[in-house]
């Protein structure tokens, strides 16, 4: 901690001071898209630095597609984390963000910035920083990008096709490289400020860098610093989305409660499922609601009086649409996480001699998100309430004397208490110490490059405003004393400090009420990550064949990955009896359970793990020809040989090719491979976490019933294992317009033995349908104690494939007399597959091309395009980005009558369609020197409104949930 301090503190005092006059200016190197490689220059001069491939070659040229944002692209793209600029590539699909996972308590992904490959989830894409692997930000090893340094990264290299037999594990859907300015030299500086059209999410942003060299260029210093902060969007709180015209946060007038109903009718002609507007839960109400017995349909109001609760119309299991939507909180979670950003960075590199450098880098960084993931705590109609409790109105009393009850079913939103509030903290500690260069053996030189990396992430996540609900159903069990003194009715539950509430109408609880329910110290997890990795790489040309020199790479790598997690007594459970002392903040209570499951949300788990990684690799490249007549071609193959501790050895493969054909500009390319992912450390051993308390349909009795979702891990898995297939055509400045730079490639990819595990409803439909594989997961027989519990397994296979398409041009101007340069630049991918097979009995193949509702939805067509005009003095540019329409499900039967008998796997639904989206950017600069320059971005230039979806609001992978948004700054460069 003293080390992250004086490092962040440093670094943002640097900043501080150098930012006063100046900030970053933009690097004048623009990508042209379809060629993978660009220059190192800390590479010897000639060689290039292929991502896609651990050859470094003169001309070599990798077969495997590589997607280039250069420097430019991404100053340029103005953002306060560049994750959001790389995340807008169209082959990038489900990447997390700040508006991801802001609406769930133990997910551990909010404000978490990892890319995604084909929608395969970041956990298939690995993410390197200049070639060398990055502690996980979290249980599932994934990389954070906004803890990189952001200022000096040189290029962004995609490698979008499988590349485990280069880089190792976790490949599948491709690599994301990172390659730094190990060379930089000057000082850079970036400050920059923005905000949106309804006035929330502002923003700052303050960076800058310095590089100097030493001993007559030889000692090269470099330190970079940053300090980022998003207020992000908070809750609206209850009832959001529920006005006639759609209401959010701060005038987004676009969010609707959209639900679909299930009537739980299959076969009388008309569809199962309804989808609808201002659909709310007739199980609950802001203030309280009688759900069942004679006085069902009793609502209180704020001081608690009683009244008819307005249900709307068409209800059916648990929901209604219109009516009383007061107390919806489907809404009305955070639409995007508050995000802080600290990060520091420093390398030393020192010459030994021309050829051979050896360095050491330093990357200290912190990230503090919080949320809300929903207003409230909402009892589903799952609790009883005796008509004897002196808080129940004279009148209901009186009513329940009437009607001979002596108790009712109750559900209500507990509106009298704050939000829940998710806070999460990462830091990253990463060191590395590595060598590079080139060496002669036996008339040619041999390149080497040696690392070993230290890396430590510390994830603490605190929940405050959430109760524990044994007390809870403790203090809501009130009776009156000999006094009339209203108390706890449990005498266990008053020595252990019980307070009585009131939770007929929105009084606030007592201070004592709300100290017990809602003490002050919350769930907690404490997360420490570590990850070694020792490696190292030769290439070399030992000799050469009438069409060029055969080069060859080999090396090896040692991984180690180990977490523990550390989690509250409440949540986690305790050893020993009921009455021992767990510690000061969690005092030992009779009344909650030993075996943890305490809290409403965030039941977080003890659990530990670690394995190790042993690995070989070889790759070959061999000219095959090259002649005026036939053009040139080039077989490229690698293999590698892993062990891990946990699940023995595996074997990756590669084979691919390129032929520069002699039509002008035109290459074909082409690859094939054999891929892997290893199951993570959660995958493996995650302890059992207990996650929100949500409404489930219940077939069997058809009902909603409130169940406990607990996710744990399996040490039995093995890894997954993924071929994967791309074949393309390259024109690249043609003689007749030099300029222009056009690809086409398709690509193909089967995962058998994925690790996937069954959401909550899956399990208990497919069990009711007959698969009882699923059946011994859960249990619902009561509902105060349903549960279900998620675990992965290697059941699943995962297929996907399309084409993606790149093109670019520039021009100078000058032959139309105008000053400046012209770039045009156009991406897209076309998914036509991506097809999931559980394999289970009973179970069909998922279609999700063109789903866009999930959290790695797909859509089957994504764009971007950019046009950029430049000068000396200023630069226009506008950047489009789009994604074609898309459905709830594929198998859904869309009817409104005679609808077929609905099934699990093709339910029958009336509306099945999820709308497109097209958003326009706009950005400019000023030189205000030759070092300094100004400049202004809009994003979301026409404010497009995101779409509403059921049950998840909108999906932020996909639409922009910020609205118009502005940003001004200033950037430097020395």
């Amino acid at each position: 901690m003293d080390l992250l301090r004086t490092s962040l503190a440093a670094s943002t005092m640097l900043a501080s001071s150098l930012l006063t006059t100046a900030a970053l200016a933009q690097e004048a190197a623009p990508s042209a898209p379809p060629q993978p490689a660009a220059e190192d220059t800390a590479a010897p001069q000639g060689d290039i630095v292929v991502t896609g491939s651990r050859i470094t070659a003169s001309g070599f040229t990798a077969p495997t597609p590589t997607q280039v944002l250069s420097t430019e692209d991404l100053t340029k793209g103005a953002q306060p984390n560049v994750f959001t600029t790389i995340a807008q590539l169209p082959s990038l699909q489900g990447s997390t963000g700040a508006s991801v996972g802001a609406n769930g308590t133990s997910t551990g992904v909010q404000g978490l910035s990892t890319l995604s490959l084909r929608g395969l989830q970041p956990i298939r894409t690995l993410t390197l920083l200049d070639g060398q692997r990055v502690v996980g930000a979290n249980v599932t090893g994934v990389a954070d990008v906004s803890l990189f340094p952001q200022l000096l990264i040189k290029r962004v290299d995609v490698v979008t096709g499988g590349a485990s037999a280069s880089y190792g594990s976790d490949a599948v859907g491709g690599v994301v490289n990172f390659v730094t300015d190990t060379r930089f030299e000057g000082f850079r500086a970036n400050a920059m400020s923005g905000i949106s059209t309804y006035g929330d999410n502002a923003n700052y942003t303050f960076q800058a860098a310095a590089g100097k060299a030493f001993m007559d260029d030889r000692l090269h210093v470099i330190v970079s610093g940053e300090y980022s902060h998003e207020d992000g969007i908070p809750s609206a709180g209850f009832g959001v989305g529920n006005s006639p015209d759609g209401d959010g946060p701060n005038g987004r007038d676009w969010m609707t409660a959209v639900g679909l109903i299930n009537r739980g009718i299959t076969d009388d002609g008309s569809p199962q499922y309804l989808y609808r507007n201002h659909v709310q839960s007739s199980l609950n109400s802001m203030y309280g609601l009688i759900t069942s017995g004679p006085l069902a349909g009793t609502a209180f109001d704020r001081n608690g009086n009683p009244y008819q609760f307005q249900y709307g119309n068409e209800c059916y299991n648990g929901s209604c649409v219109g009516g009383d939507l007061s107390g919806s909180v489907a809404n009305g979670n955070s639409l995007m996480s508050e995000i802080t950003r600290l990060n520091s960075y420093g390398r030393i590199g020192f010459d030994i001699d021309p050829d051979n450098e050896i360095y050491t880098t330093v990357n200290v960084a912190r990230v503090r998100t919080s949320n809300t993931p929903n207003p409230g705590f909402a009892q589903f109609g799952n609790l009883t309430m005796q008509c004897s409790n002196p808080y129940v109105p004279a009148s209901i009393q009186q009513a329940c004397a009437e009607n001979e009850i002596t108790s009712f079913g109750y559900g209500v939103n507990n509106a009298m208490f704050d939000n829940i509030d998710v806070h999460t903290q990462r830091e990253q500690y990463r060191f590395v110490a590595g060598a590079k260069g080139k060496f002669p053996v036996f008339g040619s030189d041999w390149r080497y490059d040696a690392y070993y990396e230290h890396g430590t992430e510390i994830t603490n996540i605190n929940v405050y405003n959430i109760a524990l609900m044994p007390r809870y159903r403790a203090a809501i069990d009130a009776v009156a004393g000999p006094d009339g003194t209203i108390t706890c009715a449990s005498a266990a539950a008053v020595a252990s400090g019980c307070s009585p509430l009131n939770i007929f109408g929105g009084s606030a609880p007592s201070a004592a009420a709300a100290s017990y329910i809602e003490p002050a110290y919350g769930p907690y997890q404490h997360t420490r990550q570590t990850q070694d990795v020792a490696s190292i790489a030769f290439n070399g040309e030992p000799f050469a064949l009438p069409a060029g020199p055969v080069s060859i790479a080999f090396g090896g790598e040692y991984r180690h990955e180990f977490y523990r997690v550390t989690a509250d007594p409440y949540g986690n459970g305790v050893n020993g009896a009921t009455g021992s002392s767990y510690s000061e903040e969690y005092p030992a209570d009779p009344l909650l359970d030993t075996n943890g499951g305490n809290w409403y949300a965030g039941n977080y788990r003890n659990g530990s793990g670690a394995y190790d990684v042993y690995e070989g690799f070889l790759e070959v490249n061999v000219p095959i020809f090259k002649s005026d007549a036939l053009g040139s071609a080039n077989l490229n193959a690698a293999g590698r040989g892993t062990h891990y501790s946990t699940s023995g050895t595996v074997w990756t493969w590669k084979v691919g090719g390129t032929w520069a054909t002699p039509l002008d500009g035109i290459t074909l390319r082409g690859v094939t491979s054999r891929d892997i992912r290893a199951p993570n450390l959660s995958e493996l051993y995650a302890a059992p976490v207990t996650s929100n308390r949500t409404g489930t349909v219940d077939p069997f009795n058809n009902r909603v019933v409130t169940v406990l979702q607990t996710t744990t891990g399996n040490p039995n898995l093995t890894p997954e294992i993924a071929r994967n297939t791309e074949v393309g055509i390259v024109l690249s400045q043609p003689e007749w317009l030099p300029g222009l730079s056009l690809s086409l490639d398709y690509f193909h990819i089967k995962i058998d033995d994925a690790i996937a595990s069954l959401d909550a409803q899956t399990q208990i439909n497919l069990c009711y349908g007959g698969v009882e594989f699923t059946c011994g997961s859960f249990d619902l027989s009561d509902p105060n104690a349903a549960y279900v519990t998620l675990q992965p397994f290697n059941f699943s296979s995962i297929m996907t494939d399309g084409f993606d398409i790149e093109a670019s041009y520039q021009t100078d101007l000058e032959g139309l007399g105008l000053p400046g340069r012209l770039t045009l630049r156009g991406l897209a991918t076309n998914t036509r597959n991506y097809i999931t097979d559980t394999g289970l009995p009973g179970t069909i193949p998922h279609q999700l091309a063109g789903v866009n509702i999930e959290a790695t939805a797909t859509p089957k067509w994504k764009l971007l395009l950019s046009q950029d005009y430049s000068t000396d003095k200023f630069s226009v540019r506008f950047q489009e980005r789009w994604f074609s329409a898309g459905v709830l499900s594929n198998e859904y039967v869309v009817c409104t009558s005679n609808c077929p008998v609905s099934t699990v796997n093709n339910p029958t639904i009336d509306y099945n369609h999820v709308p497109g989206a097209f958003y326009v950017d706009f950005s400019t600069s000023v030189q205000v020197t030759p070092e300094v320059e100004a400049y202004f971005k809009v994003d979301n230039l026409f404010n497009r409104d995101a779409e509403n979806v059921p049950g998840n609001v909108t999906t932020p992978t996909l639409y922009d949930v910020i609205g118009r948004a502005f940003r001004v700054g200033m950037r430097a460069n020395f």
